[in-house]
């Protein structure tokens, strides 16, 4: 099985109110540059996003961003990565992400992080992809989310199976040690997403 190359990372364009959110976004970065893992994520320089880019970018990593044209005028673009694609919706955006990655983790964000690791959660369900998804949980960020998903499951919306098409690692350190054990997923059946 191939290795894990590129890894896209869900996060928030805010940096939260609790300073752990912010540290495992620069420890994430930290860690994706040490072990030479490109970054791809939204594309943004503000909130946790920029963090962890900055830290990829300052351990001598590379990110590629991906950002959808309409935010370029919000101008919230990180003018320092490696590589910056621009799409024309949010759709593309996220679709172009899981095409480019090996691999998915979420770290704490907002509803565009919930938006992002629930559709690439379902995307696997359907058989679109098999690649690896981890939630970063951070002092019990992952909590809401994965009660959600058991309360679908619980109220007949979903399969037990939901269960297993994610995992849930408990802060950055363990999640780094847990992606140098993956092998990475395939695009799925079609070959695409």
């Amino acid at each position: 099985m191939p290795a894990i190359n590129s890894i896209a990372v869900f996060c928030g364009a805010r940096l939260g109110n609790n300073p752990a959110y912010e540290a495992a976004a620069h420890a994430m970065g930290s860690g994706l540059a040490a072990a030479g893992i490109r970054l791809i994520y939204g594309g943004g320089r503000v909130g946790m996003m920029g963090v962890l880019a900055d830290a990829v970018l300052d351990g001598g990593g590379t990110v590629l961003g991906v950002i959808p044209d309409f935010l370029l005028k919000w101008e919230v673009a990180h003018p320092g990565v490696t590589d910056m694609v621009v799409t024309g919706s949010m759709h593309a955006r996220k679709q172009h992400m899981a095409e480019q990655a090996d691999a998915f983790v979420a770290l704490p964000g907002g509803l565009g992080t919930l938006d992002e690791t629930i559709e690439i959660i379902t995307w696997r369900l359907l058989h679109l992809h098999d690649k690896p998804i981890l939630l970063c949980n951070v002092d019990g960020s992952a909590a809401p989310l994965r009660a959600a998903i058991e309360a679908a499951i619980a109220q007949g919306f979903a399969d037990e199976e939901a269960r297993g098409a994610y995992e849930v690692i408990d802060g950055v350190p363990a999640l780094l040690d847990r992606l140098r054990l993956l092998p990475a997923g395939s695009a799925g059946p079609a070959g695409r997403l």
